[in-house]
């Protein structure tokens, strides 16, 4: 048996120990709730809006839709609900407009819903030399950005049917439930990951299978059903809150993102108002 080193090929003992192979540990995190206060496919409703892609109606629907996901935890029903809107509501868009938007406005949109608690423990974990992974069941071209935005590893978000560079109005993977486990599994194949040494952030019961997947799991502002579920198991349970500046949080953001200054997240009743009143104010 040989092995190649400097340049030369050197007897190695048959017998001489084989080395165990090394194995890699992520930090697993869901998005909405979790690393950030809101609905990430909602927060980009305003800037559709005013690039055309959204009416008045649809605006404003969604708005008081992520109020009632602030209010109420989202059960399975609920999520299957607003998959079906959103989809249904994005049919026929242009994919490169959408990624277009979410380039241009990600910063103005997103970095004053990140909670400087999630911004920390990414940090963290990257201290430790683990990876850090955003599965989330929003649309991948929000994901991906906020994911990189974050200093995130890999993302993992639903995928859209497209057809001729357009929205076909189905779901080709939904990044959700048992959908999530499915894709941790992959990368854990892909990039060694031992998933009883890896970690998992989420707030909601419907993640129960991505937090059970893991060694260390962990319940982040968790919904009624999951503070049981965390309850019953074992796990521990944090409290996220504050929303702060990411460039004074995250010590390696990605080269090409300009951090603005984040500002208190801003209550979902708050924001159906002032969506309402700046719709009507473009009114001619």
């Amino acid at each position: 048996m040989r092995r190649r080193g400097s340049g030369t090929l050197k007897d190695v003992s048959p017998t001489a120990p084989a080395e165990a192979p090394v194995r890699r540990v992520a930090a697993f995190f869901d998005l909405d709730k979790t690393i950030i206060a809101k609905s990430s496919a909602l927060a980009f409703s305003r800037p559709f809006f005013d690039e055309g892609l959204l009416n008045r109606r649809a605006v404003l629907k969604s708005s008081y839709a992520q109020f009632l996901m602030m209010l109420t935890a989202a059960d399975q029903n609920q999520m299957e609900r607003m998959r079906d809107h959103l989809t249904q509501m994005c049919e026929g868009w242009n994919v490169e407009q959408v990624r277009s938007i979410v380039r241009e406005t990600l910063h103005d949109v997103v970095n004053p819903l990140v909670f400087a608690e999630a911004s920390e423990l990414i940090a963290g974990h990257h201290a430790r030399g683990h990876d850090v992974v955003v599965v989330s069941a929003s649309g991948e071209e929000m994901v991906g950005p906020i994911a990189e935005m974050l200093g995130a590893d890999y993302s993992v978000g639903s995928v859209m049917a497209v057809d001729d560079g357009k929205y076909a109005g189905e779901v080709q993977f939904y990044c959700y439930g048992e959908n999530k486990v499915t894709a941790m599994e992959k990368l854990a194949a892909e990039h060694g990951y031992d998933l009883e040494q890896c970690f998992a952030y989420s707030d909601s019961v419907t993640d129960v299978p991505m937090l059970a997947a893991v060694g260390h799991p962990t319940a982040v502002n968790p919904d009624r059903g999951l503070r049981k579920e965390a309850a019953d198991r074992g796990w521990p349970v944090l409290s996220f809150s504050n929303p702060v500046p990411l460039r004074d949080r995250i010590p390696t953001p990605s080269r090409n993102s300009v951090l603005a200054t984040a500002g208190l997240g801003v209550l979902a009743a708050g924001a159906s108002v002032a969506t309402y009143f700046a719709l009507q104010r473009k009114r001619p």
